[in-house]
């Protein structure tokens, strides 16, 4: 009984979590709490006991993204599979949790604390395992580096100005099909020529994602 107990307790988390995130990207996060518990299918006494309050809240959306997609890269690299068909599942599979919208949606409310950039900081050995593997083994574009994976996938994340379309997600998923053909070396060999633009590192990476969640301007 306790042990049904639990695992109700961690879907209801989950499912709240999974409506916050859904919720704050689409209508903000001053959104009344009452919205995200009838959204998640729970009581808004079940959402207070697992988040006192809207701050918990979406820290608790926070590290849950961030989470998933170290969890994502890690078990992409850790399977036995073809290295670009590695990269593209965890590519899906970090597009369906929307960081690039939910980090926007969050900015000046939380903060990169030591715990938060400890969950980002881990995110970046798999994906580059990920990158690495596939351009070692002639899959992936010499030129393509760490940055322009995680910074692709948040920029298809973004919802379309209007609150985005009803097809926003299958549409997300379509292009990121697309862009991931350009990363193959069929596409440099056609093209010809280098990548232009700055190659973004994993410490630039961690310096504009900071920016994103501050809400700080860049000042040139």
């Amino acid at each position: 009984m306790r042990a049904r107990m639990r695992a109700d307790a961690r879907r209801n988390r989950e499912l709240i979590l999974r409506a916050a995130r859904e919720v704050f990207v689409s209508q903000g996060p001053d959104i009344p709490l009452e919205r995200v518990a009838r959204r998640a299918g729970v009581g808004i006494a079940t959402l207070y006991r697992n988040y006192a309050n809207r701050e918990a809240l979406m820290r608790g959306v926070a590290t849950a993204t961030l989470t998933g997609i170290r969890r994502a890269a890690e078990q992409a690299l850790d399977r036995e599979d073809e290295p670009f068909e590695a990269l593209r599942r965890f590519a899906h599979v970090a597009l369906s949790l929307r960081v690039g919208a939910v980090l926007p949606a969050l900015s000046g409310r939380i903060q990169f604390d030591e715990e938060l950039d400890e969950l980002r900081s881990a995110t970046v050995r798999p994906v580059l395992g990920l990158l690495t593997r596939a351009q070692e083994a002639d899959q992936v574009r010499k030129d393509v580096v760490f940055g322009d994976i995680p910074l692709m996938i948040m920029r298809l994340s973004l919802l379309l100005p209007g609150d985005g379309l009803p097809e926003d997600a299958a549409l997300a998923h379509r292009q990121l099909r697309l862009y991931l053909d350009g990363l193959r070396p069929e596409a440099d060999r056609t093209r010809g020529g280098s990548l232009p633009g700055p190659a973004i590192t994993p410490t630039h990476y961690e310096h504009i994602t900071d920016r994103m969640v501050s809400g700080t301007r860049w000042l040139y």
